[in-house]
């Protein structure tokens, strides 16, 4: 008996290893094209001379496509398995990010973010299904967040290649690296295992689609799809409005473009400790805690930030700020799925996420608007801060710890 016990662990250990590593490349992928952009925006302001409310629209188009995706595939995942729709959206949004560095107008670019987008936003709720679906409850929370870290990882190659590649060779170059993905959706397309749980499920009680939206509002998860509607809607709004601008608000503090990329890139280094940190406390604190701590922290850290003149407060109020939000990005990820038994899971998270993007949508539009009209960079951080203290609000009072509970199948 103890020998099967040794030989169950030890088949385990690398096929939940591996899982996290596959998955999570196509995360890094996911962070990669939306960091790049980030800096491409700064780039694109002065080669294409754009207007604050033209930038603003870049990130929000982004978010339009990743409020469809995440919606479509969410959906999408829950009738056709989880595997086959994180392939297709990660060969999607690589096609359209390469085809993106061809562009010559701003039309064009818009419409080939909104794909890209939708790429995008379907590829992160299915994969956060995906894992935890496939991993045992003791450990779910901190191997969800841990696949939220590779968007670190991501992101920090965004900002080495940007400061590298975009002065020296142009915005062009650096979005034809992001095309990469298209061979790693291959490779997926082989080696991915589909959850064990969807395939049970799936064979023993298979719902339409529609079926699948409205049960999300049955009345025994209408409380907690509230609260992550709300949480979601906040974080993104908040996250999109900040960090897609970044670049660009340093650009405004007085800083060059090449200025701009360096601190950025070293704000970007305290995202891996931010997610670290969030994975080893998130099995000993709950997700409830977790969760709310580190969206604290990122509001103090944006009223900060907002404020800062001098170098030095600038970059270390960048840094708390990466440090906590990212953490809390990775504890909401691990967090949703588990609200949702397996027949609605995917469309539970991806319902959730897309209307995140909607605020996606929102924040950097704000942005240009506000800037455009004027008002203080220190007014709008402001306004982030809120937000997230408005998802603080939810979690605490509408959520529900999830803590190693084992996870529903059906309704």
């Amino acid at each position: 008996m103890e020998m099967k016990y040794k030989e169950g662990r030890a088949s385990k250990s690398p096929t939940r290893n591996k899982l996290l590593v596959t998955a999570g490349v196509g995360w890094l992928f996911d962070a990669l094209d939306v960091g790049i952009l980030s800096f491409v925006i700064a780039a694109l302001a002065i080669d294409w001379q754009l207007s604050p409310t033209q930038i603003g629209w870049i990130g929000s188009v982004n978010s339009i496509g990743m409020a469809v995706g995440a919606l479509l595939c969410g959906v999408l995942a829950d009738r056709y398995g989880r595997k086959n729709i994180f392939m297709w959206t990660l060969l999607i949004f690589s096609v359209a990010s390469g085809l993106s560095a061809l562009t010559t107008t701003l039309a064009a670019f818009l419409i080939l973010r909104f794909i890209i987008g939708m790429g995008l936003g379907g590829e992160l709720p299915v994969a956060s299904t995906l894992v935890s679906e496939s991993v045992a409850a003791h450990e779910r929370g901190r191997i969800v967040v841990l696949l939220e870290s590779f968007w670190a990882a991501g992101w920090l190659l965004a900002a080495i290649i940007s400061y590298f590649v975009i002065p020296a060779y142009g915005w062009r170059i650096a979005l034809v690296i992001t095309a990469i993905p298209a061979l790693y959706a291959v490779y997926l397309r082989v080696k991915l295992p589909d959850s064990k749980k969807f395939e049970t499920v799936q064979k023993e009680a298979r719902t339409s689609m529609l079926t699948n939206m409205k049960n999300v509002w049955h009345k025994k998860y209408a409380r907690q799809t509230i609260m992550l509607w709300i949480v979601w809607f906040m974080v993104v709004f908040s996250y999109y409005g900040m960090f897609l601008w970044l670049p660009s608000v340093m650009v405004m503090k007085g800083f060059s473009l090449i200025q701009s990329f360096e601190y950025v890139l070293v704000m970007t280094l305290a995202q891996l400790p931010g997610y670290f940190t969030a994975a080893w406390l998130i099995e000993k604190w709950g997700r409830k805690r977790v969760l709310s701590v580190y969206l604290v922290g990122t509001a103090i850290s944006a009223l900060v930030f907002g404020m800062a003149s001098g170098t030095a407060l600038l970059v270390v109020a960048g840094m708390f700020l990466s440090f906590f939000n990212l953490g809390a990005w990775g504890a909401m990820y691990a967090y949703t799925p588990e609200n949702y038994p397996t027949v609605i899971r995917g469309t539970g998270v991806g319902m959730a996420a897309s209307v995140g993007r909607i605020g996606g949508i929102i924040g950097p539009l704000l942005v240009g608007s506000l800037t455009a009209a004027g008002i203080s960079l220190s007014y709008i951080f402001g306004i982030f801060a809120i937000a997230i203290l408005i998802a603080v609000v939810a979690v605490i009072t509408l959520g529900k710890e999830t803590k190693q509970t084992e996870l529903e199948d059906a309704i």
